[in-house]
């Protein structure tokens, strides 16, 4: 099967708690106390897991640390699409929105070090 993403996925293991998601249109959802785990990242964005339903296209705010760099990724995340699987979580498919510039300088890093893995 030929892979159509346009940034290549690379496998992480992060944790996050999401309390609240937003619509550009104000809309805003809160106390969701949401964890959920990511298990791929890419520079376009993330895959993650959670027993949360969570709407689509929704947004929510994001701070990472890559294993890779010191620094701190701070974006805003995009919910594209969402999959319930039979364990009883649902997965996620996620863009960000807004990026830094550093944020292909980090993933690079990333990316040369699972490589070398």
């Amino acid at each position: 099967m030929e892979e159509k993403r346009k940034y290549r996925r690379l496998p992480i293991s992060l944790k996050l708690e999401v309390s609240e998601v937003f619509k550009q249109d104000n809309d805003v959802i809160r106390d969701l106390n949401a964890e959920i785990e990511v298990f791929d990242i890419s520079k376009n964005g993330i895959g993650f897991k959670t027993t949360t339903l969570i709407p689509e296209g929704y947004y929510f705010n994001a701070t990472m640390t890559l294993e890779s760099s010191e620094q701190k990724l701070m974006t805003v995340v995009k919910i594209l699409h969402r999959f319930e699987l039979p364990d009883g979580y649902y997965r996620y498919g996620c863009e960000f929105t807004g990026m830094a510039g550093i944020f292909d300088f980090v993933f690079n890093g990333y990316e040369d070090l699972i490589d070398k893995q």
